[in-house]
């Protein structure tokens, strides 16, 4: 998919790699962007900055809540026409001990997960009408990898397997599917998970080169370009995956190094 002309949408796009994502898309030349996030004043910034070389238009939404994503997709669509590419980028990395308690689990459910099915709900029936149409997802490498937190890895595995049924289900129909899986990015959330847990950035340095969001961006749109599944900033986690796959009880025993679990 080539962005110039196209109209897009992107979830979380209020800041660190949507508002990337965003101002990458209007330097390609896109038509239309909708900036979504929680937080309407970081979407209604990140618009104002893409403005007036693209139409811009801000929504606040939670993507946890499947209503309030059907109600904006709609309006996007009224407002700005067929949504050409849609980004579910929105994610949380909450903070807390992985076994106890239930509610960093149920809340990385229902934004990691739940978060890109109610977007795929609202927009692959409209994409189908018109037989064409593009859905990126942000997974992180820790849904092919490992990660210190469990409901973050646990959440972004599934946010992989979900990815991977669309592209199995669609591609042959119009619609491409790429999963977007850097390992560290600098951004606002990684700021935030090192202040709270150094044991866990120690591990994403450990792991390879922190980028910036532009430096992701970069990748994003040649990956859409070419459309490619996998999009890896980080050309290691190809080679880790591989490792993994290739003798599981290894690659269990260097993680454990790389977080420094004794």
């Amino acid at each position: 998919m080539n962005i110039e002309g196209k109209n897009v949408l992107i979830t979380g796009g209020g800041g660190g790699i949507g508002a990337a994502l965003a101002r990458r898309f209007r330097d390609e030349g896109a038509r239309a962007i909708a900036v979504v996030d929680r937080d309407l004043a970081a979407a209604q910034a990140v618009a104002t900055e893409l403005a007036p070389r693209v139409r811009a238009l801000a929504y606040q939404v939670d993507v946890g809540d499947a209503a309030q994503v059907q109600a904006m997709v709609e309006r996007a669509e009224d407002e700005a026409g067929p949504l050409d590419l849609v980004c579910s980028n929105a994610g949380v990395f909450p903070r807390g001990d992985s076994l106890t308690g239930d509610s960093n689990w149920s809340l990385s459910w229902t934004v990691n997960v739940m978060g890109n099915v109610h977007v795929a709900r609202a927009v692959v029936p409209r994409m189908l009408q018109r037989g064409r149409g593009y859905i990126l997802v942000t997974c992180s490498a820790a849904g092919l990898l490992g990660n210190m937190d469990a409901p973050y890895m646990a959440t972004k595995h599934a946010a992989v397997a979900f990815a991977e049924w669309l592209a199995i289900q669609y591609r042959t129909r119009g619609i491409g599917v790429s999963a977007l899986c850097p390992l560290g990015v600098m951004t606002p959330m990684l700021t935030e998970v090192a202040n709270g847990n150094p044991a866990a950035i120690q591990g994403v340095l450990a792991g390879g080169e922190v980028i910036s969001p532009e430096a992701l961006a970069e990748c994003v749109v040649q990956g859409i370009a070419g459309e490619r599944f996998l999009i890896l900033p980080h050309p290691v986690v190809a080679e880790r995956v591989m490792k993994k796959a290739a003798d599981r009880d290894q690659w269990i025993a260097a993680m454990q190094q790389q977080f420094a679990i004794t």
